[in-house]
């Protein structure tokens, strides 16, 4: 069956619990989703996040070394992008290749002049997450110098885009398991000894995973792992690093923490198994219930965190292979998940206050 008019079929099948897009003001609640950039036709998956109620979506693109503006295919799936954005808020995660950060001013130059083309020419899209997880060797290597490197690298893309768009989010980005900690007080010092007084990000975009799908998302880990259970020890961390400068704290001047990809891999019903395959790699997959469990779990706390102004669920439509990720509200075949009509009724809790914070 053609992909999109199964999309539809979704639509039409969660029309009856369709709320108002959208979440409470200062959460934004979205998915990460590159759908949106592959199918010719967007508008069934816009009638998807419409009908889960979704404020935004994540969606990546690629940057290579010289490269001004995306050519050929990435181009057209860009076109694709922003024609959809005209419709939801769009958060344009921009990366490339993990053995070519943008080191030096020339990659600098490259890479910010690129985003902030892409910037100028679709104005609406103003959120820009600044590399992937760059605490990470698997999004940036060497990792000796990175923080040093990747600071210069969002002071130039912040004058850049701010220059070029009023209103531009740009956005510092993290991993959850690579002593995210140190990260961000070394991102503190690094800004301290270039004497700068402009910030250098708008808005901290921290994946916020759990250590396996089963742990709860409040656990706290006395070391190691930041996820979201753990905001105080981020947020402590940038405090160290920032504090006194030129550059807000989150909870100051509209900065926010975002979890701009958080997600619990569901396990495979045996009715379902048609639709994947290899074998599952993550042991502490949960059952389906679960998962749906978990992810309300996770959007409570955001809501009842003050410093944390959105939270993204990584992602929309599981991988068919198990040896990718199965942590989407949606199956390979679009069929709903559970955590599909959860993420709904939790945007929907959001966004009308009904979130009991008490406690917590």
């Amino acid at each position: 069956m053609n992909r999109v008019v199964v999309l539809g079929a979704i639509s039409l099948a969660v029309v009856a619990l369709a709320r108002p897009a959208g979440a409470a003001p200062g959460l934004l609640l979205g998915v990460d989703d590159d759908s949106l950039k592959w199918y010719v036709r967007t508008s069934s998956l816009l009638s998807i996040y419409s009908q889960l109620g979704a404020g935004a979506v994540r969606v990546t693109l690629d940057w290579s070394a010289g490269e001004s503006f995306p050519r050929g295919t990435d181009l057209t799936e860009l076109q694709r992008v922003a024609t959809a954005g005209r419709r939801i808020r769009v958060v344009l995660a921009v990366t490339g290749s993990a053995s070519e950060p943008p080191v030096d001013e020339a990659g600098r130059t490259s890479f910010c002049g690129f985003v902030t083309n892409v910037v100028r020419a679709y104005p609406w899209m103003r959120d820009v997450a600044v590399w992937t997880e760059p605490n990470s060797s698997t999004f940036w290597k060497p990792q000796q110098g990175a923080a040093v490197a990747y600071e210069a690298l969002l002071a130039t893309c912040w004058d850049d885009l701010h220059a070029a768009v009023p209103g531009a989010n740009v956005i510092a980005t993290s991993a959850p398991h690579a002593r995210a900690g140190d990260w961000y007080r070394a991102l503190g010092k690094a800004y301290r000894a270039s004497a700068r007084t402009l910030p250098v990000f708008d808005t901290i975009g921290h994946n916020g995973y759990p250590n396996d799908s089963a742990e709860a998302p409040s656990a706290m880990h006395a070391k190691g792992s930041i996820d979201e259970g753990d905001l105080g020890r981020l947020l402590a961390a940038i405090r160290t690093g920032f504090a006194g400068t030129g550059q807000p704290l989150p909870g100051e001047n509209g900065v926010t923490v975002w979890y701009l990809e958080d997600g619990f891999q569901s396990q495979v019903p045996r009715s379902f198994s048609a639709l994947y395959s290899g074998s599952e790699t993550d042991r502490h997959a949960v059952d389906e219930a679960e998962q749906a469990a978990q992810l309300t779990a996770a959007v409570d706390l955001a809501y009842c965190q003050p410093e944390v102004g959105g939270f993204f669920n990584f992602e929309l439509r599981d991988e068919a292979s198990l040896t990718g990720w199965q942590s989407g509200l949606v199956r390979p075949d679009w069929s709903a998940k559970p955590a599909f009509v959860a993420y709904q009724e939790a945007i929907a809790a959001a966004r009308a206050g009904g979130i009991d914070c008490g406690g917590r």
